[in-house]
């Protein structure tokens, strides 16, 4: 089976849904950014403020093309369909599943969350602004779209696994 990978916006339930459908199907899960963690020993929020968003986006390709293409599933950071390089790379070698999640979810579920580092004083703002901006990329890159507002994981699953017949 080739991979799977979640793409979407911050919030949509990316980690969420590739952990427990990588549980189910019993497979390995790759989370870009936890990758660059790793690889870095720096955090997100600490990568952008030392080195930029443009050394995160390159360490973010590097990953990507590094990870195995069969038998896995990864979960993306929400900005990944910045690059045409990586949209190209997952749409030849998976299939990608975009979960789309409205403004008004995201700030509801990311109310509480100080560690995203595109989000400023302006939440409302950017989370409109961001999305709209990369709206389209997510669109054209997905093989698939799935709504999330009002699902859980389980319904969502399911929803992915109908697409995938």
């Amino acid at each position: 089976m080739k991979t799977i990978y979640l793409i979407g916006f911050m919030g949509a339930g990316k980690t969420t849904i590739g952990k427990d459908l990588a549980k189910q199907w019993n497979l390995s899960v790759f989370d870009t950014d936890e990758e660059i963690v790793k690889r870095t020993g720096m955090s997100i929020p600490s990568i952008f403020s030392t080195k930029g968003e443009k050394t995160f986006r390159d360490l973010e390709t590097d990953i990507l093309t590094k990870l195995p293409v069969d038998d896995n599933i990864v979960t993306t950071g929400g900005g990944i369909v910045l690059k045409e390089e990586n949209r190209s790379w997952m749409k030849e070698t998976g299939h990608v599943i975009f979960l789309d999640v409205s403004p008004q979810e995201v700030l509801r579920r990311l109310s509480e969350d100080s560690s995203r580092p595109l989000l400023n004083s302006e939440k409302e703002k950017s989370v409109y602004n961001l999305l709209n901006q990369r709206l389209p990329l997510y669109q054209s890159t997905a093989h698939f779209q799935i709504q999330t507002d009002g699902k859980s994981p389980k319904e969502i699953i399911l929803e992915l696994e109908n697409c995938l017949k």
